[in-house]
């Protein structure tokens, strides 16, 4: 018997990890769930997991007609992987097919029995080319989208899993000189600022890589920090600091900067792109619930912790790892740390609270909610360049969707608001 290809194994390891343990891909890979294979072999393994996480729902569409019974989880993962391998990757059915009857041979004795039904139905799946192109792009998960067709409306919401499908392209965050990085990477120059490339291979081979030119930051992540926009000396905190995109932005405006996060491993992280930059911030690993600065800041920026429900076209196991159960504690946790970086912050100084989220309940609703327990603040309306006045909400924060841009390729999801306190 054939082996079976090690990438194919690992991707449906990591596919069966997220549908069925509920694990991130993050986590699984953090956990050692790639370790073994060959760096290019990962990359494969981890784009094939991506990949077919994205277009579960249009895989299972093709598949079902092809399926009379139930069949087990594993053996569903791998027509999923071959069927997106098949029509959105076009591969050769014939490499396909036999690579995916290898799978279900070596998956042990009680799965052995399904590799003619496998065979079977994968072949009849490689002629569904224009049933593939017209199969509409999979729903958010339920207490999602309820959610946002509440807030957004209907079309809305289709607008945004048509830019969850699209994926994500790769966007930077430069130190200086954006039109001259832009042309030297032969990126897109964004209208706020940040690069766009959309096939960049590997990143760390990429000019201004090693000199700390940039840093990968997607555009609607990299506006909290332009909106905070702190004199050159203000003593600022990013609180909730790590991967560090929000702290490098600081630091290159002149900040002196203390990032603060509960998490030392990504800090670690942190520390590395501040040393790749040249740049420096004091990293402070705490909880901010229990954490106190010795003076008052100038500014504080605060991404919240949150559902990460506007990084879903980049992170397409989000779906299917939470539910509305379980990002309700969040909401709890944002008003805390809130109010707590509020005790912060100077008289007249400047806060931006930040969550990537598609659901008002993180964003506009704890704003308002804010502004009622706080007579002494407000809401300062955002002025960048680039921003469509209607992205402006009644309170005056900033609402980012995926489907906004979609000529330039989208932007994550994402509210923010830059309160400030009176003198």
């Amino acid at each position: 018997m054939s082996r079976p290809d090690p990438a194919r194994r690992a991707a449906l390891g990591l596919i069966v990890g997220v549908l069925e343990d509920r694990e991130s891909l993050s986590e699984q890979i953090g956990a050692e769930a790639l370790d073994g294979l060959e760096p290019a072999q990962r990359a494969r393994a981890q784009r094939l997991a991506t990949t077919t996480l994205r277009h579960l729902g249009r895989a299972d569409r093709i598949l079902k007609p092809q399926l009379r019974r139930r069949t087990p989880t594993d053996v569903m993962a791998i027509l999923r992987l071959a069927t997106v391998e098949l029509l959105e990757e076009k591969q050769a059915p014939h490499g396909v097919v036999d690579a995916a009857v290898t799978l279900v041979k070596s998956a042990g004795p009680k799965l052995q029995s399904f590799s003619g039904l496998v065979n079977a139905v994968l072949r009849k799946v490689s002629e569904e080319g224009d049933k593939w192109a017209t199969t509409p792009a999979p729903e958010m998960p339920g207490w999602l989208r309820g959610r946002v067709m509440s807030s957004f409306g209907k079309k809305a919401a289709q607008a945004m899993e048509v830019a969850h499908l699209a994926g994500a392209p790769l966007d930077l965050s430069v130190k200086d000189d954006a039109a001259g990085w832009a042309e030297t990477l032969g990126a897109t120059l964004l209208p706020t600022g940040s690069l766009r490339l959309t096939d960049p291979g590997k990143v760390s081979e990429l000019a201004g890589f090693e000199d700390g030119a940039w840093w990968v930051q997607d555009a609607a992540a990299a506006l909290p920090a332009k909106l905070l926009a702190p004199a050159s000396g203000a003593h600022v905190l990013d609180l909730c600091a790590a991967p560090g995109g929000k702290t490098l932005q600081l630091a290159a405006m002149g900040a002196d900067v203390t990032a603060l996060d509960i998490s030392e491993a990504r800090l670690e992280r942190l520390a590395e792109n501040l040393d790749r930059t040249q740049m420096e911030a004091e990293i402070v690993a705490a909880d901010a619930l229990e954490w106190e600065p010795d003076a008052p800041f100038d500014a504080i920026l605060l991404d919240a912790p949150c559902s990460a429900t506007g990084t879903i076209r980049r992170h397409p196991d989000l779906p299917f790892i939470k539910d509305g159960a379980s990002i309700k504690p969040l909401f709890a946790l944002q008003e805390q740390l809130l109010d707590r970086a509020l005790q912060w912050l100077k008289p007249g100084g400047m806060l931006v609270y930040a969550t990537c989220s598609l659901l008002p309940e993180e964003g506009e609703a704890q704003i308002k909610a804010a502004l009622t327990r706080h007579p002494d603040l407000t809401v300062i309306r955002p002025d960048l360049p680039g921003i469509d006045p209607a992205w402006i909400t009644e309170e005056g924060g900033l609402r980012l969707r995926p489907d906004f841009w979609p000529d330039l390729g989208g932007m994550d999801g994402f509210y923010m608001a830059r309160l400030q306190r009176s003198a």
